[in-house]
């Protein structure tokens, strides 16, 4: 289905206060994730993967780490890319947050099991 509508797809839960929607082609992913356990005293554990990353700010603030990168302070309207298998991770820091994630390849990971 080419569309996702947002008020017709239950977002799945990633843990409290974290969820998420998922729209995907065979190579391109795009995720919607939604915060709403923000702010955060410590970031979350840094992580990486095989899969090339541009994430958009949609709504709210955080610090954005990548390894070998200064810390950045974003906020909504700001976008950031990790490269494949480089270690990174967020510290949100307003209350709720959207953001965009776009990844290539396919994520299975994400996917609907």
């Amino acid at each position: 289905m080419p569309v996702l509508k947002a008020d017709q797809i239950a977002a799945t839960p990633v843990k409290p206060g974290v969820q998420r929607r998922v729209i995907h082609l065979e190579e391109l992913m795009t995720v919607v994730i939604d915060f709403d356990n923000g702010p955060w005293s410590v970031p979350e554990p840094m992580h990486q993967h095989v899969h090339e990353q541009t994430t958009y700010i949609a709504a709210g603030e955080l610090i954005f780490f990548c390894e070998g990168e200064p810390e950045r302070r974003l906020k909504a309207g700001d976008l950031f890319y990790v490269p494949s298998n480089k270690l990174h991770t967020i510290q949100l820091l307003s209350e709720k947050a959207r953001l965009v994630d776009s990844f290539n390849p396919l994520r299975d990971d994400l996917l609907p099991k």
